[in-house]
């Protein structure tokens, strides 16, 4: 069952990355839930975005998740949700759920401490990726499995610096979940830091 969440999931991924190349216009968005999370972690009220298969009421069958940054209504939510609400309906890939993350400060929550200069002109406030781990772990994740039917596959995409938090939790906390997607990652932050000491992460996790 997990190869088969992995191959629909890069079915999307294709779909929507050759959609986003060849079109700048604003998706609809589609039918979903929206509700906040007042988290104690980050000391600051979460929106989130959650589509559902369109026969979602009408079973009680339970699904994959597929949880992504960037997941406001007036960031990547729109488009992705309604690529697979178009796959679904076609039967290209079995149902699932998406759970939108929308941002409040991106850059904090995305990136890890970094001793470089110029990152933090990029980024003037940052290191907060820690801490946004583990309001997914601790509160989002529980949220979203009192709430809907899920099973315990869980998938994660981003692009750019949310594509670097999913290598950093990778690297960091490798069973969070089942499927990690980064697409286009900023590996460059901290002087390439996740590169460069990859194998003595992925050593420290796993150990």
């Amino acid at each position: 069952m997990l190869t088969q969440f992995l191959k629909l999931i890069i079915i999307l991924i294709t779909v929507a990355l050759f959609s986003s190349c060849s079109s700048t216009v604003q998706e609809p968005v589609p039918r979903h839930d929206t509700f906040k999370i007042e988290s104690g972690i980050l000391n600051e009220t979460r929106v989130i975005n959650l589509w559902t298969p369109p026969n979602y009421e009408m079973t009680k069958d339970t699904y994959p998740v597929l949880y992504m940054l960037d997941g406001g209504v007036k960031e990547d939510f729109p488009h992705i949700a309604s690529t697979i609400a178009t796959l679904v309906a076609q039967g290209n890939i079995a149902p699932l759920i998406l759970v939108g993350i929308e941002n409040t400060e991106r850059r904090r929550d995305l990136t890890g401490s970094s001793q470089v200069e110029a990152d933090a002109k990029i980024a003037p406030l940052s290191d907060g990726s820690k801490e946004f781990r583990q309001f997914i772990r601790s509160e989002l994740f529980t949220a979203v499995e009192k709430k809907y039917r899920t099973t315990k596959q869980r998938a994660i995409i981003g692009e750019s610096v949310a594509g670097l938090f999913i290598v950093e939790t990778l690297l960091l906390d490798p069973t969070l979940f089942d499927i990690y997607l980064a697409i286009d990652p900023s590996l460059w932050w901290n002087n390439h830091y996740l590169v460069t000491e990859a194998s003595k992460l992925i050593s420290t996790a796993t150990a």
